[in-house]
């Protein structure tokens, strides 16, 4: 039976990542011709807008067998306005391959990567990539890595003429004393019985071991081995494919264990139908099954299966362990979705939501109605998008990574909908941290009145937590006090209420507790059914929890954080005292400078609100020669005056007008 590897291959965008699975594919006998992006004719940019562009923007798996290993490769988007679609993905992989272009060397987006495939564990080849473009220095790249990603790094070979279209990629071997020595030095650092074995042995440690424990090391995310190469001449390819599978872990699965499986891609067909990529970690799912799945318990048939096959997909009876496949006929399933039992640690999220925001309108009041529909089915495929209705105002906001995003949302929605949407500016997007703990009760003494509408009792305390613990709710009263029902309304309103702080911005890392608890049994009038009068129902519970949530808020009080990116800026020697100045009045601040002949390398820190701005602004103080990247990096308190956002609710701050309007409501 073949092992199975799922693998992804992640990159700063233009490294040739793409490019790359073009070439593994052809190495592996897949396909006769190698496609190219320039020309739109690659197997993993399949939407029109990809081809148009240039540029991936949504994942796209394809397999291959080396050796005995099937291969499943997830090509990711690089472009950091789609980080979200990369992070579904590193959910699924067994293993990674990072390209880094010889040119550029590390780039911001590079590093975020790296960061995360680091901190999950991900079993990690770097793959340098272009060294038969002019200027490719493979040096300075490995510098880079030692610098900005890991130490813990070995090249796995030499390349002759780079920069040339004869640059060569020539593995290392077990006569290379050079090489075998710096194996002996990174290993040892992680293994204490290859150190001993090695001091104490009247000879050198045997190459084989030093693979085998190279192997092992690398699948467990400890070194990362650096290959060379060019995706265009297909340099390095064949020992890369090698490496992928001596190196990296891959498994034949449990087939016979219980069903569990994460949806990491959403689509929908041309019948409008569902179809989920899934991989499966255990067991194996059969078409009509009956399945479970997300965290209601929804159950649904399996009416189709299909896995993949070098380049495209084929339809089968069942996706096993190991595998990944395209199921359809779950109607209700959402990305991130669990299928069958849940993973004993599921992975949380690795990057930062998006920090920008921009309401959207149709141009044609008519297609107000299609446009809500039509957002909310690109939300099924990437719901960070989080699609915003504001019934106050009757307008529709959507969040965003960046302006790249926004034009391919409009363009989507001409294309594939025909509806012609206009953007408004670009927003920042803040959030709120709780400050210190606050808490109250309220609850109605004498039934229902103009006052006290509610029959509920709700105490709440929000007391802050660390930095990037998220939202937590617990109990601090019997479970048994009151109907189940009551308490979920609770934690589910207390989640919807803190998408709006004290100044309009999502609430987070705070830990809400439910305090006091009480409701009104319920009760019939003679010879009568239910009446909701006298009785408690869950909506009094819904209702009331806003006002007593912020009134705990309030008294804690909460600070307003504003995001910030990190920049990497190259510009010519003589503009950097202009730019500086620049840096300064937007609230940048730079950090780290280089000087590189006549150009000048600047890192450091910037808001994330004034991104745009200096974005606009490089080229005239530059005279068009500036290059700038950025990335989110974290979130900072806001100086000065403190920003606010419209609230789309009905204002639970101001308990008149919130009784006023939900009163009324029900």
């Amino acid at each position: 039976m073949l092992s199975t590897l799922n693998l992804g291959i992640l990159a700063h965008v233009d490294a040739g990542k793409t490019s790359l699975t073009e070439r593994l594919l052809h190495t592996a006998g897949v396909i006769d011709e190698i496609g190219s992006v320039d020309d739109g004719s690659t197997r993993t940019d399949s939407l029109a807008l990809e081809r148009q562009r240039g540029i991936t923007i949504r994942s796209a798996v394809v397999s291959f067998v080396v050796d005995d290993v099937t291969v499943n490769l997830i090509d990711t988007p690089g472009h950091p306005d789609f980080i979200a679609e990369v992070e579904r993905v590193l959910s699924v992989l067994d293993g990674a391959v990072l390209v880094i272009s010889a040119v550029e060397g590390v780039q911001p987006q590079t590093r975020v990567l790296m960061r995360a495939l680091r901190r999950l564990r991900i079993p990690t080849l770097i793959f340098v990539n272009k060294i038969d473009r002019g200027g490719a220095d493979c040096q300075r790249v490995l510098d880079g890595i030692a610098e900005k990603l890991t130490s813990a790094y070995v090249a796995m070979g030499g390349v002759r003429d780079p920069g040339t279209r004869a640059a060569r990629f020539l593995r290392y071997g077990s006569g290379d004393a050079d090489f075998r020595k710096a194996l002996l030095d990174l290993l040892t650092e992680r293994d204490d019985a290859l150190l001993a074995a090695y001091l104490d042995a009247e000879t050198a440690a045997p190459y084989a071991r030093l693979r085998a424990e190279l192997a092992a090391q690398t699948r467990r995310a400890l070194v990362c081995p650096v290959f060379f190469g060019s995706a265009i001449t297909g340099a390095g390819a064949p020992q890369l494919m090698a490496g992928v599978a001596e190196l990296l872990p891959a498994t034949a699965g449990d087939g016979d264990g219980p069903v569990s499986g994460t949806v990491f891609k959403v689509e929908r067909g041309a019948a409008g139908e569902k179809r989920a990529y899934l991989r499966m970690f255990s067991g194996t799912l059969r078409t009509r099954d009956l399945v479970r799945f997300g965290a209601r318990g929804d159950e649904a048939k399996v009416t189709g299966v299909r896995v993949f096959d070098g380049a495209t997909t084929v339809d089968r009876t069942a996706v096993t362990a190991g595998q990944i496949g395209v199921v359809s006929g779950l109607a209700e399933i959402q990305i991130g979705g669990v299928i069958g039992e849940p993973r004993p640690r599921q992975p949380r999220s690795h990057f930062a939501p998006p920090t920008l925001e921009s309401v959207v309108a149709p141009v044609r009041s008519a297609d107000k109605g299609t446009l809500r529909l039509a957002l909310a089915q690109l939300a099924e495929q990437d719901p960070l998008i989080n699609v915003r209705q504001d019934d106050v105002r009757q307008e529709i906001a959507v969040s965003l990574y960046g302006e790249v995003q926004k034009e391919v949302i409009q363009a989507t929605l001409a294309d594939e909908y025909g509806i012609e949407a206009a953007f408004r500016e670009t927003t920042t997007v803040c959030i709120e941290r709780p400050v210190g703990a606050g808490a109250t009760w309220e609850t109605s003494r004498k039934g229902r009145t103009d006052t006290e509408p509610f029959l509920a009792t709700v105490g709440l305390r929000v007391d802050p937590a660390p930095v990037g613990a998220g939202v937590a709710f617990r109990l601090e009263v019997e479970l048994g006090s009151m109907p189940y029902a009551y308490f979920k309304a609770v934690e589910e309103t207390v989640t919807e209420t803190l998408r709006q702080g004290l100044y309009g911005w999502q609430v987070v890392d705070c830990v809400v507790a439910m305090t006091h608890s009480g409701y009104w049994p319920r009760q019939s009038k003679p010879h009568a059914v239910f009446d909701k009068s006298v009785s408690s129902t869950a909506g009094d519970f819904r209702n009331l929890t806003p006002l007593v949530l912020m009134s705990a808020l309030r008294r804690g009080g909460t600070q307003v954080y504003e995001p910030m990116h990190r920049f990497s800026l190259e510009i010519p020697v003589d503009t950097s005292g202009t730019l500086l100045s620049t840096l300064a009045r937007l609230g940048g601040v730079a950090h780290t400078s280089a000087v590189q002949r006549a150009t000048c390398l600047l890192e450091g820190e910037i808001p994330a609100a004034q991104v745009h701005r200096l974005r606009q602004q490089l080229p005239a103080l530059t005279r068009g020669e500036g290059l700038l990247e950025s990335a989110f990096e974290r979130y900072q308190p806001v100086r000065g005056a403190i920003p606010t956002r419209p609230r789309w609710d009905h204002n639970p701050l101001n308990r008149k007008e919130y009784l006023l309007h939900v009163v009324r409501r029900v």
